[in-house]
């Protein structure tokens, strides 16, 4: 492969509805799409999934901007590679910044399954015909309000609910939901809001019988989860803290998890998810893939990454018409009646990109040329 431009675009997309955590509130994403070509004319797509501030990482919008487009870039335009699967290595010299990096190599993905005329699904060693859909839900203003957006999740058809919590808003909200919907696969996600020292209230929790507890503590931690982890029969499950497969293999070695979620911007691309998907299935270890609040082309590779066979859980990857009055590819993610995703059959991402949609909503852009 031989890439001989690079075009970043930021976009910015209104959400249906306000998305709330422990991280604060999000009512528009200024998302940066990247577009990479080859020598032959030949193009692929990637989505950077970093937020437009640093809370949920040290990454955010303009430091992503910043290091695309003055490192990562003319890293991958100054010699031939064999494959997508070499961007990961082309990028070692830079330090951090994965979340710049996957926009990138998931592009690379995309232009080399669609110069494969396969999908990319099937070009990453996915095997799944479909993948199970769950949704997450963010923090609501009221109970009833929180009550209101489960019962209609759950007459989509979505197989899990996912529900955010911190503290002052956690043991009240799990309790209303379990009261209302007894049998629901259910879980919460913390978003590192708590400490160690809350561990008592932390085992309350116990008693809903839920599926995994995300992300409790620090989002760099992982010793404190092992020693939380020894005191919860609900089982842990790490997000912000596994940036690599480094981290996921401690992690699983200290016993500071029992599940594990992957999420392609977080850990630097579909070559790093693949390791850790790897090493979780050889340990035992179940993952899932997590959401970002991404458009439609980041959301077609996490498509794409959920149908490796060790994605076992049902993930974040829902419906278009969950966040966007309209997307920016067609046709828009659906989800079946049975909460499910089938991935397309149509070559790279599968979807068409919108390029008139995304020209109206592009508030910059930059080309970067060999």
């Amino acid at each position: 492969m031989r890439i001989k431009r690079v075009e970043l675009r930021e976009i910015h997309l209104s959400l249906l509805h306000p998305f709330e955590t422990s991280y604060g509130r999000t009512t528009e994403r200024h998302i940066i799409l990247v577009r990479v070509e080859d020598a032959d004319g030949g193009e692929g797509w990637g989505e950077c999934v970093a937020d437009e501030s640093p809370y949920y990482s040290e990454e955010w919008t303009e430091s992503a901007w910043a290091v695309m487009q003055r490192f990562l870039a003319p890293l991958l335009m100054a010699a031939p590679f064999g494959s997508a699967a070499a961007v990961d290595g082309l990028f070692a010299h830079v330090k951090g910044n994965r979340m710049a990096k996957a926009a990138l190599e998931t592009a690379c993905w995309d232009l080399e399954a669609r110069s494969r005329n396969v999908p990319l699904w099937q070009l990453l060693g996915g095997t799944r015909a479909e993948i199970a859909s769950g949704v997450s839900i963010g923090l609501q203003p009221t109970v009833a309000g929180l009550l209101d957006r489960v019962r209609g999740e759950l007459a989509s058809g979505y197989q899990r609910v996912k529900i955010k919590i911190k503290p002052g808003h956690d043991l009240e909200l799990v309790r209303a939901v379990r009261t209302e919907f007894p049998d629901v696969p259910l879980m919460v996600d913390a978003n590192s809001a708590y400490r160690l020292h809350d561990a008592p209230l932390l085992q309350q929790l116990d008693e809903f019988g839920l599926m995994m507890i995300e992300q409790p503590l620090a989002h760099d931690d992982i010793a404190q989860h092992a020693l939380l982890q020894r005191q919860l029969a609900t089982p842990i499950c790490l997000d912000e803290s596994i940036r690599s497969s480094d981290d996921a293999r401690l992690a699983i070695d200290l016993g500071a998890c029992r599940i594990i979620n992957i999420k392609l911007g977080r850990v630097g691309g579909h070559v790093e998810s693949r390791r850790i998907e790897q090493l979780c299935r050889d340990k035992g270890i179940a993952v899932w893939c997590g959401g970002m609040l991404e458009a439609g082309i980041g959301r077609a590779h996490n498509i794409a990454l959920s149908t490796l066979p060790g994605f076992t859980l049902p993930g974040d990857v829902s419906a278009s018409a969950r966040y966007w009055d309209e997307d920016i590819i067609d046709p828009p993610v659906t989800v079946t009646s049975r909460g499910t995703i089938e991935p397309p059959s149509r070559p790279g991402i599968g979807f068409a990109v919108k390029r008139e949609r995304i020209e109206k909503l592009t508030s910059r852009r930059e080309v970067i040329e060999s």
